[in-house]
This record gives structure tokens, C-alpha cells and sequence, in this order.
């Protein structure tokens, strides 16, 4: 029998905008393909979106990303379009916590760094929470950590379904739809989300709740559901989170996971939730320790496994002996790959604007709240959905308002700009 040849992806060794060599597929986001990149031995992150077959939101999540630009998100460099894709370059990030939690032995994390896991999600939603927007996609997946000198911190990915739930003047909510289809992880959603009502700041928070009961329990009670179709999946989902109290899911840890927990189903749609009580319930369970690391930093109990027919890879020698594999006596090295640090890069892609330095972002003579409203474009029906007729504010952002600032243009001007220069066409992507 011929062994079948490995499939071979065609974006490996492909070219954009004539600096960034596609290198490896890293991961999916919510609507795109991501691929690390090397230009002038630096790293980059590339998301793809096919300009046909999607919905054309890569772009709004390059605005909403570049407006919260911070120590909790990746630094975005620039958007533009390159033949059939549209395409985002952003600072390349490390593993996600859910290949962490994967690729990890035993397949659970201590109670300790659950509860510094948590104290870093409530900060990052806070910070953007209190710039309007809501990320109604928190899972694992979503959680990366940094790079080099970055790799105590947690950042947050993919703001693909991200949208304002307020007016950044009037702080007024938009209004409360029912009947609404589910946007997110059903595993990780809220209780309200999954009953079609308009997510807020609640389910954001609640969906933090669920995630680090899966890393303290290994698997959520609703997870492996098997029925026929989509909707009832949900529905049972559903049905499970309502009758599975925070006190059960808590059994056997700190009670402060389960206050949480309660304390973010009893919110209302409009309510202001108390931060700074999430982070006194995880500081509660950490009791003054103040050890930064986290299970799968050095000397900790943690053991990354992965195994095959032949082999197991086994990291941890502290831990070695405790284990009772039938290979007990193989030996195993650790393997640490040193990233190489990304440094900026702000020179211009042909016929497409770079965002800019972050200093040049930050400290541009504007408010973010005003730049955002002109950042956006009535062509993407997900940023707009809720708007209400609430004043002459709201709706100046369903128009289409030009971007004065010159950080990312809308498709319509990188079109205009892209038809005058006769020099490149459509497709100025090569074959490495």
C-alpha cells in the first residue's frame, strides 16, 4: 500500500506585499487564516480573509483592535489587501492557553494559577470594556501569552465578533434584542447569550467564568453533548448551565471561583460590574502569594506530554519519577526554542499606510472616542446591530466618514488608491 504524500499548504512560501514571507499556519481566528511570517529576519503575524467567500470584517477588526491598542493586545502594524485576501499584520504572539492546556499532563491547572490567569482576563476586560467594546468571543483559543520578555503576560486575540454595546459620549447601552442568533463558543457562552438576548459586558465576564472552570476541572459538564443539529446542541447547553449551580461547578475549590460565577449571572444587561471585586476574589485565593510564575514555567508540577506509537515527550525532570510509564526509563531533554524578539516596522506597503508607531497612535491630536466613530464603515452590519435611534451621535457612525488620521484606510480609499498607480495590479503577491 503507497503511502499517501502529506498535503502540502499553498500559502507556505507566498510573498505579501513584497516583505513578508509566509513561514507556518499558526491558527484559525473567527472568520480567518493566520500564518506566521519573516521579513528582514523579524516575525510578524499574518490574518488572512478571503475577500469573496467572506464577510469582509477583517478590516473593522484592524480599527477596533488598532483603537484599543495596548499592553493587552497585540501591536497591529497595518492593514491592506493583496489579490483575493485582505490581510492584517500584527506582532506575532506565543501559545494559546488552550494548546497549553492540550498539550499539558495532567490535564488540569493548579488553583493558583487559574487565579492569576483570572486576575490578568478581569484587567485586559476591563480596560476594554471602558473603551465601549465588548469581545463576545472569550475561550481559551483567545488568550495567548507574549514573547520573550513578555511571557508573563496574557493578551487577547481575535476581535473578529468584537462591537461598541455603548455610546462612547453618552455611555448610554444600546438596546436589549431577544431572539437573536448565538455569536461565540456555545461552551463557553453565557447563559443569556445562548438564549438569544444582546450581549453585554455580563457575558464577556461570565464567559471568563467557564473558562477557568475548565482549567481547574479538565472538562465543563456540558461538554461531548451529542444531538443532531446545532440548535438543540445549544439549547441542551443551555439547559445544563442553568441547572448546574456556581456552588457545583465550584465543589472542591476556593468558593471564590463560584462567587464569581454568580456574582456575573446576577448582573443586569446595563450594569456596571465591580472589577475590583473580581480581582480581591482572586487575590483572596492566591493569599499574598506573589510568585510570578505560572504551572508550565520551570520547576513546576506541570509535565507538557505528547504522545505517538513510538515515543512520549516528557518535560519536568522533578516530576519524571512520579510517573508510571511503561517507558519509564527513556530519556528526555528539554526543548526550548528561542523566539527572536519583533521589532517595529514602520516603512509603507506599496500603495497601502502603515498604522504607525504606537506613541504616533496614542498621542495623536484626537479623542479615541471620536476616531473610532469615524474608523468605522456601514459595511459591516455586525458593528452596527442593536443601534438604536438614540441621537445625532449614533448616527454619524452608521455613515461612512473618512479616517482623517491616515491610520487605516477604508477598502473604498485603498481601492481609489490602488486603481491610480498603474504599476501593480491586483494580485501583487508572488511565488517564493
Amino acid at each position: 500500500m503507497e503511502n499517501k504524500k502529506p498535503k502540502i499548504d499553498p500559502m507556505i512560501g507566498r510573498i505579501f506585499f513584497n516583505k513578508y514571507r509566509l513561514i507556518k499556519r499558526i491558527g484559525e481566528g473567527s472568520f480567518g487564516q493566520i500564518y506566521s511570517a519573516k521579513y528582514n529576519n523579524n516575525y510578524f503575524a499574518l490574518k488572512f480573509e478571503n475577500r469573496q467567500k467572506s464577510q469582509n470584517l477583517l478590516e473593522n477588526e484592524g480599527h477596533i483592535m488598532s483603537y484599543l491598542q495596548s499592553k493587552y493586545l497585540p501591536y497591529i502594524y497595518s492593514f491592506g489587501y493583496s489579490g483575493e485576501f485582505n490581510v492584517l499584520v500584527m506582532e506575532l504572539m506565543g501559545k494559546s492557553l488552550e494548546q497549553i492546556f492540550e498539550n499539558s499532563y495532567p490535564k488540569r491547572f493548579s488553583v493558583n494559577c487559574v487565579a492569576k490567569l483570572g486576575l490578568q482576563m478581569i484587567e485586559i476586560l476591563e480596560y476594554i470594556h471602558n473603551m465601549h467594546i465588548i469581545h463576545r468571543d472569550i475561550k481559551p483559543d483567545n488568550f495567548v501569552l507574549g514573547r520573550e520578555n513578555k511571557k508573563k503576560n496574557l493578551f487577547l486575540l481575535d476581535f473578529g465578533l468584537a462591537k461598541k454595546y455603548r455610546s462612547s459620549k453618552t455611555l448610554k447601552h444600546y438596546p436589549m434584542i431577544k431572539r437573536k442568533n448565538l455569536t461565540g463558543t456555545a461552551r463557553y457562552a453565557s447563559i443569556n447569550a445562548l438564549n438569544g438576548l444582546t450581549q453585554s459586558r455580563r457575558d464577556d465576564l461570565e464567559a471568563v467564568g467557564y473558562v477557568l472552570f475548565y482549567f481547574l476541572k479538565g472538562k465543563l459538564p456540558w461538554q461531548g453533548i451529542h444531538v443532531k443539529n446545532k440548535e438543540d446542541r445549544y439549547h441542551k447547553i443551555m439547559e445544563i448551565k442553568i441547572e448546574t449551580s456556581p456552588e457545583e461547578l465550584c465543589k472542591g475549590f476556593p468558593r471564590e471561583f463560584g462567587e464569581y460565577l454568580r456574582y456575573c449571572r446576577g448582573l443586569e444587561y446595563k450594569e456596571d460590574p465591580e472589577y475590583n471585586y473580581f480581582k480581591k476574589l482572586f487575590n483572596n485565593v492566591l493569599k499574598g502569594n506573589s510568585e510570578n510564575n505560572f504551572d508550565w514555567d520551570n520547576n513546576k508540577t506541570i509535565i507538557t506530554v505528547t504522545t505517538s506509537s513510538t515515543s512520549k515527550k516528557i518535560k519536568n525532570w522533578e516530576n519524571y519519577e512520579n510517573l508510571n510509564y511503561e517507558n519509564k526509563k527513556n530519556k528526555y531533554k528539554n526543548t526550548n526554542v528561542k523566539s527572536q524578539r519583533v521589532l517595529s516596522d514602520f516603512i509603507n506597503m506599496k500603495n497601502f499606510q502603515t498604522i504607525g508607531s504606537k506613541e504616533d497612535f496614542i498621542n495623536t491630536n484626537r479623542s479615541k472616542e471620536n476616531n473610532f466613530s469615524l474608523l468605522n464603515n456601514n459595511n459591516y452590519k455586525e458593528t452596527y446591530e442593536d443601534m438604536a435611534e438614540f441621537t445625532e451621535e449614533e448616527n454619524i457612525i452608521k455613515k461612512k466618514c473618512p479616517n482623517k488620521f491616515g491610520k487605516i484606510h477604508s477598502k473604498q480609499q485603498l481601492e481609489r488608491s490602488f486603481k491610480l498607480n498603474k504599476k501593480y495590479n491586483d494580485d501583487i503577491c508572488s511565488i517564493f
